[in-house]
């Protein structure tokens, strides 16, 4: 297992002039020896580019890599000591299943029942143990992937474990149990892990630290109460959450806040720039309030949601629209009704030219 240290920037082109050239913009990023890391943004934002980079399958266009403070940015990733699980399963079909998972064993001329022991540890964490004598050919994808799984697992020694989106052919419900998998692995092992994705719940599930990306920068890096709670940019706040945050565009002026024409008390306690910014709240923490309420904005129905668990109301203010995430127990409004929603509280967020203020 290693810490790995990145300091640098990509370009697929030859001579990058702006931003927009880069797959990854110049960055500093750090990876501790034994953590569990998810790569988490929209396709094209620079995840697999960043793990390709740390395997050593690609070379940054500039500066380095490090492994526990050793530049390895020139080698290889065997060189590297990498084990790297892919989106599709690569495994050997005409052999057993045993034999795969032995094959990087083999490889490294590992004494046979070393080899043998190993391979029943991770057979079991997998739960492969019933199916060691059968031909990898024969098995459905779930169980091929758990295959790919276990020879990236099954290594002792390795510097890192790189996952790149490895669950995407997996059944929804047997995706659940792979996740618990990984994580009860990566506690048992405590192997350096790294997962890229773009499903919000299977980073938030597997990592204790998720980088969110998004054209190829990271912008924010947090546990998974740090990105709902606090959402360091309105990109996380949009991408974290189902529905995502909600954004609306505010004035500051004269100790009040000023939302399409509403004016909101702030209170004593928050100390806003004077001028204009972004109101974020989740809407798990829109509330129905009443008319005289200062923190409330007066809001059209125009959409209610009954999800089982809660409702999705969805409410008209002027040019905005804003979600509330009701629980299902209380009198819910129904579409035409006009209500108050409050919108100020302890867990509202403000945002200048899209970053977090320290409020």
């Amino acid at each position: 297992m290693a810490r790995i240290d990145l300091d640098l920037a990509h370009s697929y082109l030859a001579n990058p002039q702006q931003d927009e050239d880069y797959a990854l913009l110049p960055m500093k990023m750090s990876f501790a020896d034994g953590g569990a890391y998810a790569l988490l943004g929209p396709s094209g934002c620079g995840k697999t580019t960043m793990l390709n980079i740390m395997s050593g399958l690609l070379a940054p266009s500039r500066g380095s890599v490090e492994f526990d403070g050793r530049n390895v940015t020139q080698l290889s990733p065997q060189q590297r000591n990498i084990a790297q699980v892919f989106q599709f399963p690569v495994i050997y079909d005409t052999m057993t299943v045993a034999d795969n998972l032995a094959f990087p064993l083999r490889n490294r001329k590992m004494p046979g029942d070393q080899i043998r022991k190993r391979v029943a540890e991770i057979a079991e964490m997998l739960e492969l143990s019933g199916q060691l004598d059968q031909r990898a050919a024969n098995l459905a994808a779930d169980a091929k992937q758990k295959i790919s799984l276990g020879r990236g697992l099954v290594r002792h020694d390795v510097s890192a474990v790189l996952f790149d989106e490895p669950l995407t052919v997996i059944d929804p419900h047997l995706k659940w149990q792979l996740r618990r998998k990984l994580k009860q692995i990566h506690l048992e092992l405590k192997l350096t892990l790294i997962y890229v994705t773009h499903d919000q719940v299977e980073a938030l599930t597997f990592a204790d630290q998720v980088m969110v990306m998004t054209r190829g920068r990271s912008v924010q890096v947090g546990s998974a109460e740090e990105l709902f709670e606090r959402p360091q940019h309105t990109f996380v706040g949009n991408f974290i959450g189902s529905p995502g945050m909600n954004f609306l565009p505010a004035r500051v002026h004269e100790r009040a806040l000023l939302v399409a024409e509403h004016r909101l008390g702030l209170g004593r306690d928050l100390a806003l720039p004077a001028g204009e910014l972004k109101l974020g709240i989740r809407p798990e923490y829109v509330v129905l309030s009443a008319a005289e309420d200062p923190t409330a904005l007066p809001v059209k129905v125009t959409q209610a949601l009954d999800i089982g668990t809660h409702v999705l109301l969805t409410g008209q203010c002027g040019d905005l629209a804003i979600k509330a995430r009701l629980r299902p127990d209380q009198e819910i409004p129904r579409c035409g009704d006009r209500v108050w929603l409050g919108v100020l509280g302890s867990h509202t967020c403000f945002y200048k030219n899209e970053e977090l203020l320290p409020c």
